[in-house]
């Protein structure tokens, strides 16, 4: 939130920005049990804090603040109380413990250019179209400008897909939406997938073997794959 927050200014005290903020939140995977959920008022009140900090600092010199670390929104009364938010998803070797930044909260756009979905390196900013949807700029890691896009928030962000890895293949079942490396002669990209049918062989924790046939949702062609070019969905 923090580098959210440096990154929009005052844009991230909109409404709709905090309601998808709050929302992505009370979805992680690592709230999986958790009865409560995050409110958009209770993102906004942490922006506002944020922006309050920050216009003190205009006028006056303080003492330099430690290190922000994230907080667990779902256990606040108000915005003045948190605790550490643990673990958020990341595309790479999910990390152990309690996260201490908020670029632990890793996500993926879908670009409108290849319908394959790439890392976002950073959010640039937002609007709202006169039909009520939310829209952010994103800048891709490992690109630059050039390649900054509009994004759909409801139908092109969301938190990274986790690879998997041999032990967690029996969590891949038919029907699953998986996100999997095609590649083709002029292309390799990394596009939404769904299991046709699943091959599966004995194996030990170390190496998988298993063929997992999908179907790509994007021009219904179907492909056999290994646990190598799958990554599944942090919520599945």
């Amino acid at each position: 939130m923090e580098n959210l927050y440096k990154e929009l200014g005052d844009q991230s005290l909109h409404k709709d920005f905090c309601q998808t903020v709050a929302s992505t939140f009370s979805s992680s995977v690592n709230r999986n049990g958790k009865s409560s959920t995050i409110t958009w008022k209770q993102v906004q009140s942490w922006f506002q804090g944020k922006q309050k900090q920050q216009n003190q600092a205009k006028f006056k010199k303080t003492v330099p603040s430690p290190p922000l670390q994230i907080f667990d929104l779902s256990n606040l009364s108000d915005a003045g109380n948190a605790g550490n938010v643990v673990g958020n998803a990341t595309c790479g070797q999910r990390p152990k413990g309690k996260a201490s930044d908020v670029s632990d909260l890793a996500f993926e756009a879908k670009s409108a250019r290849d319908y394959a979905w790439y890392d976002v390196s950073s959010f640039l900013t937002y609007r709202v179209l006169r039909t009520g949807e939310l829209e952010v700029r994103v800048r891709f890691s490992g690109f630059d400008n050039g390649h900054d896009e509009w994004v759909n928030v409801r139908t092109s962000v969301r938190e990274r897909s986790i690879p998997v890895v041999p032990s967690e293949c029996g969590r891949v079942n038919v029907g699953d939406l998986l996100l999997c490396f095609q590649e083709r002669e002029d292309q390799a990209l990394y596009c939404d997938a769904h299991v046709v049918n699943i091959k599966r062989e004995i194996h030990d924790n170390t190496r998988c073997n298993c063929v997992f046939l999908v179907r790509y949702d994007y021009d219904n062609t179907e492909e056999p794959l290994g646990l190598d070019r799958i990554c599944r969905r942090p919520d599945e």
